[in-house]
């Protein structure tokens, strides 16, 4: 089956369950999710950078 075809069904079958059980979808805070992306790009910058050169202990 074609991805696109299975996104589509499964989009159909999470309508039809929130219509039978009469659930409301969770509003979206658009804010904090780009916080938490940009927060998880810089983390992997952070751990795909190599190192700089060591500290020598005197």
């Amino acid at each position: 089956m074609h991805p696109d075809i299975h996104l589509a069904l499964h989009h159909a079958r999470a309508t039809e369950l929130r219509a039978e059980t009469g659930a409301r979808p969770a509003p979206r805070n658009h804010d904090l999710r780009t916080r938490l992306g940009w927060t998880l790009v810089a983390v992997g910058l952070k751990l795909a950078t190599p190192p700089g050169p060591a500290a020598t202990a005197h």
